[in-house]
C-alpha cells in the first residue's frame, strides 16, 4: 500500500481502534499547538505556574493558574517606578514576577511584586545590611515585610537569572488542575 493510502484509511476508517488512534493524534496536535503557542508568546517554559499560598491575597489566589511571560520579552515595572504612573497589575502598582530563591531549582518558585531595585553595597532599605549584589526587592501583598527580610531570600536582593517571569494573567482555580501534574516541569 502506498503512503496517501494509508493515510487516506487512517483518516476515513470507521474501525474503532484506528478512529482511537485518530483522535489521540488530534488530541496530541491540538495540545501541542497550544503549547507552541504559549512558548512562543511567554518565551519560557513552563509558561503557567500555580499559585501556592495566600501571600498574594487578594490579587491572587491558593489554586490560580498565572500565564507569565519570559523578562527577555518583558520588561519589569517597580511598584517604586510605577507610582504615580497609572501603571498596575494584579490590583496594585508595579509588575509581579516568579523567581526561584537563590537561583536554586530545587526550592519552590515564589510569586511576588517587585517593589524596588537596589545596587550591590548599597543598604536594601533602611537600617538593612548592605546589598550584596543588584536586584529586585520583592514582597506579596498580603506580607507586611520584603522577602529579603524573611526566610523566603534573606539579605539578598532577587537577580534577573533567577526570575522565571513576569506575571501577565490569572485564570481562578485551574492551577490546581496543573497542581496535579507536577511532576511536570
Amino acid at each position: 500500500m502506498a503512503f496517501r493510502e494509508i493515510v487516506r484509511t487512517f483518516m476515513k476508517s470507521n474501525n474503532f481502534w484506528i478512529s482511537l488512534a485518530r483522535d489521540i493524534v488530534y488530541a496530541f496536535s491540538a495540545v501541542a499547538v497550544i503549547a507552541g503557542a504559549l512558548y512562543l508568546y511567554a518565551g519560557v517554559w513552563p509558561p503557567l505556574v500555580s499559585v501556592s499560598g495566600t501571600s498574594m491575597y487578594p490579587h491572587m489566589h491558593d489554586g490560580d493558574l498565572i500565564l507569565i511571560q519570559g523578562i527577555d520579552k518583558s520588561k519589569i515595572v517597580t511598584y517604586a517606578d510605577a507610582q504615580g504612573t497609572g501603571y498596575s497589575t494584579f490590583g496594585g502598582p508595579g509588575d509581579v514576577i516568579v523567581y526561584q530563591p537563590f537561583g536554586r531549582k530545587d526550592m519552590t518558585p515564589v510569586i511576588h511584586r517587585a517593589m524596588y531595585q537596589v545596587n550591590a553595597s548599597d543598604p536594601m532599605w533602611n537600617g538593612s545590611v548592605d546589598a550584596p549584589n543588584s536586584g529586585f526587592i520583592t514582597q506579596g501583598d498580603n506580607n507586611f515585610l520584603y522577602d529579603q527580610s524573611t526566610g523566603i531570600c534573606p539579605n539578598t536582593p532577587i537577580k534577573d537569572d533567577w526570575i522565571l517571569g513576569v506575571a501577565k494573567l490569572r485564570i481562578p482555580y485551574l492551577g490546581y488542575v496543573r497542581s496535579l501534574f507536577s511532576f511536570i516541569p
